[in-house]
């Protein structure tokens, strides 16, 4: 498994190419911008992309969505249910871009070449937050950030339900790498030791 990272948009976004070396099948989380920049990544390393797969709906995550299935329209868009039409402050509704626009949820998972993507339903950012786990790898989107959380205070958040979420990564078993949707990359065992909002649960 290999991850690269790209920094995207004008809220530095982190957007994810997770790519099965064996296979080169990959998945882009997160397209925040650039369709063009993640098509030469993809390109760098001979991938094939399967997936586009979003943490949640707002813009700095989506913006390149279209234009990424436009490039790859064999590649299946997922995003939770909740997030597929307007959300929040940022109206920028995916089902109304992308016509086959594909839905997942709590416990789906999905195959990536010999590896497995699972679901993790986290709200609390917005309604249809999710977290993606594949091996040691935990991508935390807008709920967990290295030292912080996501912001509660947009429309449509509940500070009630990320607290929640939060609660339920600090209980994971074992350790994970985490690549949140802004900020550096940590570890789930740090965040536990040195996280605040973990600390507090």
């Amino acid at each position: 498994m290999k991850v690269i990272r790209r920094i995207l948009g004008e809220l530095e976004t982190n957007c994810y190419i997770l790519l099965d070396e064996g296979t080169h099948e990959a998945a882009v989380i997160d397209p925040a911008d650039s369709a063009e920049l993640i098509r030469a990544a993809l390109s760098g390393e001979g991938a094939a992309l399967r997936y586009i797969l979003l943490t949640h709906g707002h813009r700095d995550h989506t913006l390149a969505a279209p234009r990424l299935h436009e490039l790859y329209p064999d590649a299946a868009v997922f995003i939770h249910a909740l997030d597929k039409g307007q959300v929040g402050i940022y109206r920028y509704p995916m089902e109304e871009l992308i016509p086959d626009l594909l839905t997942y949820d709590e416990g789906d998972t999905l195959a990536l070449g010999g590896m497995t993507v699972e679901v993790l339903h986290t709200p609390g950012h917005t309604g249809g937050s999710v977290c993606l786990k594949c091996g040691a790898a935990l991508f935390t989107g807008d709920t967990l950030f290295r030292g912080s959380m996501g912001r509660i205070d947009l429309p449509g958040a509940r500070p009630d339900l990320m607290m929640a979420s939060l609660a339920r990564l600090k209980n994971l078993p074992g350790d994970y790498d985490v690549y949140p949707g802004h900020m550096d990359t940590t570890t789930l065992s740090r965040e536990r030791e040195h996280n605040l909002y973990l600390k507090m649960l």
